[in-house]
């Protein structure tokens, strides 16, 4: 396989991985942690999701799928490199 494969799942794995820490910051909290503790779950205690909330668990899903092909995929690259 060519070099510039490599180097192209080596940047889209960099790209995913931000966008996959920011969505994942972007994510409501469910309560029990240090927050709640402190009285900031009183707020958030809203009942059922809303439709920001699914889409934004959807891209985080989708993001999350390409992560992975990223790194099955390098994985993969490396390996046939290796025999070669």
């Amino acid at each position: 396989m060519p070099i510039w494969f490599a180097y192209t799942l080596i940047v889209l794995l960099v790209i995913t991985s931000l966008v996959l820490t920011m969505l994942i910051l972007l994510h409501r909290g469910k309560g029990g942690g240090m927050s709640s503790m402190f009285g900031g779950g009183v707020s958030s205690s809203l009942a059922g999701s809303s439709v920001a909330e699914k889409n934004l668990d959807r891209y985080t899903v989708l993001v999350s799928l390409v992560w992975f092909a990223c790194i099955v995929g390098l994985g993969l690259w490396l390996r046939l490199a290796e025999t070669t």
